[in-house]
């Protein structure tokens, strides 16, 4: 058999019709609307009409990634399957795809393998329109403020203040920085501006935090647009922006349903990045999962330095969820990157690398285990060119730290591959855990900040800019200090340099920016050069993508 792709398994691939799998989800048919046959929303009602949770929530989440890729999604797809396969009710939450990676450097991102969410073309490409609703929200409020400010200025805005930005969902680095208001007094205010992705918007955060419409409406209104020139914050709410917002973003606050390629279930619903935001799907497709499941597995974004912490830290302590088991997927390949191989040589058995590489599982294993208290597995995603040598080190490395390692063939065997690992989630269920957050609300901005980077990075301390403490004291002073942190971070390091691999020792944590997201109700920390609009590279994706006279998608991976 030759290699197939993953579009063309997908694509070989026989869904059911949605109404068939929203009915094994146990969701009545009034709370359905369908898009087409294999997409559907579910009206957030069902959460007020049937609001028991009763299923265990799994988070699966991963070493610092690499270009040798770790299969986080595909992991969390088989895993599901997996859970099918020895019978268990269970649903599958995962975050929406932006275009800007996928025609970037990613592609699509459903999936792999014998393990993927469909239909694929869909989800990678616009899907239900979320995120295009999430876009003109947000620029609908940007309009309006230099809209207001054009029409006099009532609310004293000083344009050199405004923090709001516009947004698009592509990768687009020409428009970062930017000039606008140009061509005279009826063209508008003349102001430096920018564009963030989508997918770092504020209003995809809210999107995702809210519990239903009134909340989205109130959150919005709490949005800190920019500064008065007497320094005082002005909100979404002063600009009367909240109910306009929110009627563009009432069909993309509903649960988006699919199916994975062996009909289990599936809400892809909301999708923050993890380096720029807080990395998890919505709030509200999660608790609608644990109502309807026995079990539910999720995923967070990046490393669990970034979305396993905000998703534990942030997540969970703002809409009260309780973790059961923590999946964390790591390849041999990637594992062997950490510890200095380059791309080209992954292949070949390299038991000294992979040693050297190891601490970096290693220290998210004793995060998720000593720092959130919770129970682990470690998934090694299994390729070809493993050997058993290594795959007994990692195995033998793990149980020193009191956690099992299973081996997910979910990319080759899909929910058969899934079994092994299954069971072991299944076990870990049934611990009593004692999750713990890694700080207290009620610390202040910089313990906050201190206590990820020293507990979670391993860093010595903090360096703090002289404009990142400004903003710390005006915070402060407007009551937001105490709210948690989201940390702005380069997705491949547990530092804020990308280059140090591994588990890296003495360093320290550059903080040069704090900025509130009242509205999503946390601050974000920016560190490093961390960007909220990416570039395309050398070679983006785009270029492999095509359609046919059938309208058939290639290139999607």
């Amino acid at each position: 058999m030759g290699f197939k792709s993953d579009i063309e398994i997908a694509q070989e691939t026989e869904m059911l019709p949605i109404v068939k799998i929203a009915e094994a989800a146990g969701i009545p048919e009034n709370y359905i609307e369908q898009y087409g046959n294999y997409k559907a929303k579910i009206d957030y009602n069902l959460l007020k009409d049937k609001p028991q949770e009763n299923g265990k929530l799994i988070l699966v989440t991963a070493i610092n990634p690499t270009p040798a890729g770790e299969g986080k999604t595909t992991t969390t797809v088989g895993l599901a399957d997996g859970l099918k396969k020895v019978g268990k009710k269970v649903l599958v939450a995962l975050r929406e795809p932006s275009l800007g990676p996928v025609f970037g450097v990613k592609g699509g991102a459903a999936g792999g393998g014998y393990a993927q969410v469909v239909p694929m073309e869909d989800i990678n490409l616009h899907f239900t329109g979320d995120m295009h609703a999430i876009g003109a929200a947000n620029n609908l409020l940007a309009a309006m403020i230099d809209n207001h400010i054009y029409q006099g200025n009532a609310l004293n805005i000083d344009p050199r203040r405004i923090t709001w930005r516009r947004c698009v969902d592509m990768n687009d680095r020409q428009l970062r920085n930017i000039v606008d208001g140009l061509g005279g007094r009826t063209n508008g205010t003349p102001r430096e501006d920018g564009y963030d992705i989508t997918v770092a918007s504020e209003v995809m955060a809210i999107l995702c935090m809210s519990s239903d419409i009134d909340d989205l409406k109130a959150r919005i209104a709490r949005i800190v647009i920019g500064y008065t020139y007497d320094e005082k914050p002005v909100t979404a709410g002063d600009l009367k922006a909240q109910g306009a917002m929110a009627a563009l973003l009432k069909d993309a606050l509903k649960p988006n349903l699919v199916q994975t390629l062996e009909h289990t279930p599936a809400f892809v619903h909301g999708g923050p990045f993890a380096n720029i935001a807080h990395g998890c799907n919505s709030v509200m497709a999660t608790k609608m999962a644990l109502n309807l499941a026995d079990y539910v597995v999720t995923e967070a974004g990046f490393g669990a330095d970034l979305g396993a912490e905000k998703f534990l830290d942030i997540k969970c302590r703002t809409a009260g969820l309780q973790p059961s088991a923590v999946v964390i997927v790591a390849t041999v390949r990637a594992l062997k990157n950490h510890g200095g191989v380059a791309k080209a040589d992954l292949n070949n058995e390299n038991l000294e690398a992979l040693e050297a590489g190891l601490p970096n599982l290693l220290q998210h294993v004793e995060n998720i285990t000593k720092v959130f208290k919770l129970p682990c597995v470690v998934a090694i995603n299994a390729f070809p060119t493993d050997t058993k040598a290594e795959l007994d080190l990692v195995e033998k490395k793990c149980k020193e730290y009191g956690v099992n390692v299973a081996l997910s063939e979910v990319w080759a065997k899909g929910g058969e591959g899934g079994v092994a690992l299954a069971e072991e989630v299944l076990r870990l269920c049934e611990q009593p855990n004692e999750f713990s957050y890694s700080y207290e609300l009620d610390a202040s901005i910089e313990e906050k900040i201190n206590a990820i980077a020293t507990k979670i990075y391993r860093a010595d301390g903090v360096n703090y800019t002289a404009n990142a403490k400004k903003q710390i004291a005006q915070l402060t002073a407007l009551g937001f200090d105490k709210l948690p942190i989201c940390m702005a971070k380069t997705q491949y390091s547990f530092s804020d340099d990308q280059n140090l691999k591994g588990a890296p020792k003495d360093f320290t944590i550059t903080v040069r920016n704090v900025k509130v997201s009242a509205g999503a109700g946390f601050l974000v920390a920016l560190t490093g050069e961390i960007m909220t609009m990416p570039g395309l590279g050398k070679t983006p994706s785009a270029e492999k993508i095509d359609v046919d006279s059938t309208g058939k998608i290639s290139g999607l991976f």
